[in-house]
C-alpha cells in the first residue's frame, strides 16, 4: 500500500483563514473556521494528486484492500478540523484517518502511520521528515485549475537531490559545469545514489504494476536541468532500479514551468525554489524538497535567487 500524509493547507487553499491565524491568533482562527464550517474550502496544491491517487481504491471490501491510503496530518486544532473534514466530505474524498495536532510536531505521527510521502506547508516539518527517511516537500500555496473529469495522475520529478542523491549537485557546485559534464560522461554507467524520493517513486511504479495491463492512469516524468551530454547516468540509474521513468526531459537549464505544463503535471517535486516558482507560474503545483548541498541552497526561500543547479 502507498501511504500519503497531507496537511490541510496542502490539500485545501486556506490562505485566507491562515491570515486570520497569523494576525489574530488561534482563538480567532478557530472561531472563524467553526463559523464557516458549512463552506467548502477551495482545492489546494495537493488536491488533484490526492484525488487521483484515491481513485485507485475501486473497492473498500476487506478481501480487496485499498491500494492507496491518504491521511490528513494537520497542525490545526480539532475545532478548525471540522471545516476541513466537511470539505473532504464535500469533494467525496475517502480520507478516513486524520490527526489534528494543534501546532505540535507532526513527524512522529507521519512515521507512526508509515507514510511514504508527506506534503506540508512548513519547511521545518518537511526537512525533519526527510532527515528520517520519509519523502517530503513544502507545497507552494494557492488555488490551481481542476479538471474533475481527468483521471490520469501525472507526477514530474527532478533528478539530482530528489530521485537521486546530491552527489552530482555537490560536484557541480565545487568544480563547475565543465567538470560536472566530464565526470558525468565518464561515470555514465555508474548508478547515482538513492535520493529522498526513490522509495515513493518505486511505490508509485508498483501501484502502476498492480493495475490491469491496459490501465495507464499513472504517468511519471524526469524533468532535470541536465543537458543531453549528461543524460546517460540518470537513465542508467533508473535502469539499474529495474524501471524506466516514462517521459524524460533534459532541459539544459531552461525554465521548467513550460515543460511541466506541457506534461500536464499534477505535481512537480524539485529541490530548487526557482523551479517551483516557474511551475506555479504555469498553473502547476510544486513541492520544494529541502534536500541536498547540506540543505543550504535547497532551502532558499521561494522567491529568492539561487545559483543554477545540476538537477
Amino acid at each position: 500500500m502507498l501511504t500519503v500524509a497531507v496537511s490541510s493547507r496542502s490539500l485545501f487553499n486556506m490562505e485566507g483563514a491562515n491570515a486570520i491565524f497569523e494576525s489574530q491568533g488561534q482563538k480567532a482562527f478557530d472561531e472563524h473556521m467553526l463559523q464557516t464550517e458549512h463552506l467548502p474550502l477551495p482545492p489546494g496544491p495537493a488536491f488533484a494528486l490526492v484525488r487521483k491517487l484515491l481513485q485507485f481504491n475501486t473497492t473498500r471490501m476487506p478481501e480487496k484492500p485499498d491500494r492507496v491510503e491518504v491521511v490528513l496530518l494537520s497542525r490545526n486544532s480539532a475545532c478548525a478540523g471540522v471545516r476541513v473534514m466537511n470539505s473532504v466530505a464535500h469533494y467525496g474524498l475517502t480520507v478516513e484517518q486524520a490527526v489534528f495536532t494543534k501546532g505540535d510536531d507532526r513527524f512522529n505521527y507521519a512515521a507512526a502511520l508509515g507514510a511514504d510521502l508527506f506534503l506540508c506547508a512548513h519547511a521545518s516539518d518537511a526537512k525533519k521528515a526527510l532527515d528520517n527517511g520519509i519523502a517530503a516537500a513544502t507545497l507552494m500555496p494557492g488555488t490551481y485549475a481542476q479538471d474533475m473529469a481527468d483521471t490520469t495522475l501525472r507526477i514530474a520529478f527532478d533528478g539530482d537531490s530528489v530521485l537521486f542523491s546530491d552527489e552530482a549537485d555537490e560536484l557541480f557546485r565545487e568544480h563547475g559545469l565543465e567538470r560536472f559534464r566530464l565526470d558525468e560522461q565518464r561515470d555514465a554507467k555508474k548508478p547515482l545514489g538513492d535520493g529522498p524520493f526513490k522509495r515513493f517513486f518505486v511505490k508509485l511504479r508498483e501501484l502502476q504494476a498492480s493495475l490491469p495491463a491496459n490501465d495507464n492512469r499513472i504517468r511519471t516524468a524526469l524533468v532535470t536541468a541536465r543537458g543531453g551530454a549528461s543524460s546517460g547516468r540518470p537513465i542508467n540509474t533508473l535502469l539499474s532500479w529495474g524501471m524506466d521513468v516514462g517521459v524524460a526531459i533534459f532541459a539544459d537549464g531552461r525554465p521548467k514551468g513550460p515543460l511541466v505544463r506541457a506534461f500536464r503535471a499534477d505535481m512537480l517535486f524539485d529541490d530548487t525554489g526557482r523551479n517551483c516558482e516557474s511551475a506555479s507560474a504555469h498553473d502547476i503545483p510544486a513541492g520544494l524538497v529541502p534536500f541536498g548541498a547540506g540543505g543550504i541552497v535547497a532551502q532558499t526561500p521561494v522567491g529568492a535567487s539561487a545559483p543554477a543547479l545540476a538537477s
